[in-house]
């Protein structure tokens, strides 16, 4: 009956383990996504701060490192390493304390987080036009499929040092509303206004924008509250199979 349940517990935990994998290959990916995507409100942050730039190559690690995991406890149970269940238990402790104290960490600093987040978006606006960058390209597709243009509003656009210093009505394509338009449609740069009035939305891409990632977040942090239970299942099942591994079987480790 004791070797059936340890049977049980064993296969129980390569499913778990190889689901632990899953996610994690899940969490790498979503880092590599952050880093790479150029069509995102992301690519605008990861060019102006080496903050969100760390973040994504921590998820890239964090990822990695649960694939890892996810592989040796798959070995340990399959053929019931107790040295490898151990090593196992105590890396997904570490991972899951790891995961509660870096999301207190978001919780309570998010208000610094905003903030930092409108000082960023500014300096781009401020900044728009001097180099054909993919923080540029990012941000003239927020405002094409969002419909809106600035971050609150569009005089956010006032202190663009184009427009400032141009002799011309300039305003920025990529915000321009459809229905005005009388001119030049063109996707992104700068657009000459044939009234002293922007054609353009009049609505900030700020709630936008902060709907999006309030969505994203959630995403993620369903992924992670996923990767948590299946850690804590994780520790449960390797710790008891550790306990009913019988020693004439840990004995046998060297064969393999």
């Amino acid at each position: 009956m004791g070797e059936g349940c340890t049977r049980v517990t064993k296969y129980f935990l390569f499913v778990f383990n190889l689901i632990f994998f899953l996610f994690g290959a899940v969490i790498m990916g979503f880092g590599l996504w952050l880093l790479l995507d150029n069509q995102s409100f992301i690519a605008v942050l990861q060019d102006s701060s080496l903050a969100l730039k760390a973040a994504s190559y921590i998820l890239i690690g964090v990822g990695a490192f649960s694939m890892l995991m996810g592989f040796v406890g798959c070995l340990g149970a399959i053929y019931e390493i107790r040295c490898l269940l151990g090593l196992y238990f105590a890396c997904l402790l570490l991972i899951l304390l790891a995961q509660v104290a870096a999301g207190a960490l978001i919780y309570f600093q998010k208000d610094v987080l905003n903030a930092e987040m409108s000082k960023i978006v500014t300096k781009v606006l401020d900044s728009y036009g001097t180099k054909n960058s993919s923080t540029e390209q990012a941000w003239d597709y927020i405002q094409r499929t969002m419909d809106c243009c600035g971050w609150t509003g569009h005089a956010d656009w006032n202190g663009n040092m184009v427009i400032v210093n141009s002799s011309q009505l300039l305003f920025p394509c990529s915000c321009q509303n459809i229905s005005l338009a009388t001119g030049n449609t063109s996707d992104s740069g700068f657009c000459e206004a044939q009234t002293s009035e922007w054609p353009v939305y009049d609505a900030g891409c700020a709630a936008s924008v902060e709907g999006w990632l309030i969505t994203n977040v959630g995403v993620v942090l369903g992924v992670c509250l996923a990767v948590a239970v299946i850690e804590v299942l994780g520790m449960i099942l390797s710790i008891c199979l550790c306990k009913n591994v019988r020693t004439e079987y840990y004995t046998k480790v060297s064969k393999y």
